[in-house]
């Protein structure tokens, strides 16, 4: 919640989020709470199909609007903001000359061109355990596949390449930070070890030259200061602390309360992503695992490829409805009576599969536009579902869940949401995202927070949505429908992926 600014303005901390729609930044005061917050749209491309870019300019001029806005709105002087922490998507890909100048648009997470290349290294690797040195398998979201199609696709872009990097290393690193990559994007890149090496037989089997990767470090971690040139764009004073943030998802989760072994957090972004902490280290093939900011605790979660940019697509395809008002129309429809597959950009977890594609089972000359929309929305609650029954297979109970971003703001989603995991949803309000996350890994590198418990709490609570029973024990058949059609379809939605 927003507070008040206190009257001893200084010690406050700037927690940027750099996400794949927007730029989210925040002040945090560590006794009082938030005091400023500030939000930027920011492009997406999709040149051609599966292809997912941003322009890292635009990052960094959303950011410098940023600043001069929360020093506007804090009422405070640049010199009263210790410390800086960046946030952002992870694994997304950033390349760069010697000087850190980006060579081309960043390539995000989702960005699903480089299936030939992860098809070659996957017969080139059988054999090779990417799930017990890497903690995931060898999907989309790996680096190296990415790397080996910038090499064959764009040569002269990546014989320039001197550091590979996410895209909150990046905006660090502009700022004044030495060249670093945050922990959890060398886990989720598939190039280093859990012991933060360079895995050599990844890199040798992609037949390319590579840049010297950089040294993992963890949230937290003081990674250098605000430098004299980023000073004069941002308006930040020059010598500013900055410290490791940390990828967008978990600091989000964290930032939501998730620290007690069991807590689950489900996000409604444009992708979607569900992640739930471990006491105990936790691999599944199907899943990816991050570490959590303290130290000793995993987070073992999923990222499905589209969530809300489904009914972004909707919307846009039905003409710029409004999304409330879908929802309107959606809660006269009767559940269930539609079934679809969100696989609009093809699926990452469970089923890490960029060639299937999206599905709607059911339409008849009856179906609504209400229909429709609920069909996508319960899509997406069995992608979610698929997840929990992962967790559950690998012996992590939930307990805790909690839901936030964007698309908890429509309590019919919440609602369909609860029905099909069969628990109790507690949304947070207003919850800044990772940009707190970031704020408070600021606030433990320089010691003005005193340990990562700091969360818990420290976010307003929403309602509580409980299942509906008999709704839940028809979205338990209809899940069960689900996987049918998610197995009959795959053929044809690879045969189609074929003729792109």
């Amino acid at each position: 919640m927003r507070q008040e600014v206190p009257n001893s303005k200084s010690g406050l901390l700037l927690g940027v989020d750099l996400g794949s729609s927007g730029l989210k930044s925040i002040l945090l005061h560590p006794e009082t709470g938030i005091v400023a917050t500030s939000s930027h749209p920011l492009q997406l491309f999709s040149d051609k199909p599966g292809w997912s870019e941003a322009d890292p300019d635009e990052w960094w001029s959303s950011l410098c609007k940023a600043v001069t806005e929360l020093i506007s709105e804090a009422k405070c002087d640049a010199s009263d903001i210790s410390a800086v922490a960046i946030s952002g998507m992870v694994p997304a890909v950033v390349i760069t000359d010697a000087n850190g100048n980006s060579l081309r648009r960043a390539m995000l997470q989702n960005d699903a061109r480089a299936t030939d290349q992860i098809k070659l290294l996957s017969k080139k690797l059988n054999g090779f355990d990417f799930l017990s040195l890497t903690g995931s398998q060898l999907t989309q979201q790996s680096v190296a596949p990415t790397a080996l199609w910038l090499a064959e696709n764009e040569s002269e872009n990546w014989q320039n390449t001197k550091m590979i990097m996410g895209s909150y290393d990046w905006m660090a690193l502009k700022l004044g930070a030495e060249p670093h990559v945050e922990l959890n994007w060398a886990i989720e890149s598939g190039l280093y070890g859990w012991d933060q090496n360079p895995l050599a037989p990844i890199l040798e089997a992609t037949e390319i030259s590579w840049p010297q990767l950089l040294a993992p470090k963890r949230s937290g971690t003081l990674v250098g200061a605000i430098n004299a040139r980023a000073a004069a764009d941002t308006g930040l004073i020059q010598g500013t602390e900055i410290y490791v943030g940390g990828a967008d998802h978990v600091l989000s989760a964290y930032g939501a309360g998730l620290v007690t072994h069991g807590d689950c957090l489900v996000k409604l972004g444009g992708a979607g992503d569900i992640l739930a902490v471990s006491d105990e280290f936790f691999i599944d093939p199907r899943l990816y695992l991050d570490a959590h900011p303290i130290e000793g605790k995993w987070l073992p979660n999923g990222c499905m490829a589209t969530s809300g940019s489904v009914l972004r697509w909707e919307q846009h395809l039905l003409g710029d409805v409004d999304v409330q008002l879908l929802d309107t129309e959606a809660a006269l429809s009767k559940p269930g009576s539609l079934l679809a597959l969100p696989y609009f950009l093809g699926e990452k977890s469970p089923l890490h599969d960029p060639d299937l594609r999206g599905v709607i089972a059911g339409l008849h000359l009856g179906t609504t536009r209400g229909d429709l929309h609920r069909s996508f929305l319960e899509a997406i609650a069995f992608g979610f579902k698929q997840h929990f029954d992962v967790f559950a297979e690998g012996g992590l109970v939930i307990g805790n869940c909690t839901v936030t971003n964007g698309g908890s703001k429509s309590r019919l989603w919440r609602e369909i949401l609860a029905d099909v995991l069969g628990r109790n949803l507690t949304s947070i309000i207003n919850h800044p995202g990772a940009s707190f996350g970031a704020a408070v890994a600021a606030g433990i590198g320089n010691g003005s927070i005193a340990d990562w418990n700091f969360v818990k709490g420290a976010l307003e609570a929403g309602e509580v949505i409980e299942p509906n029973l008999k709704n839940e024990s028809l979205y338990s058949d209809r899940f069960e429908m689900y996987k049918e059609l998610q197995q009959s379809t795959i053929n044809v939605s690879h045969r189609l992926a074929q003729t792109r």
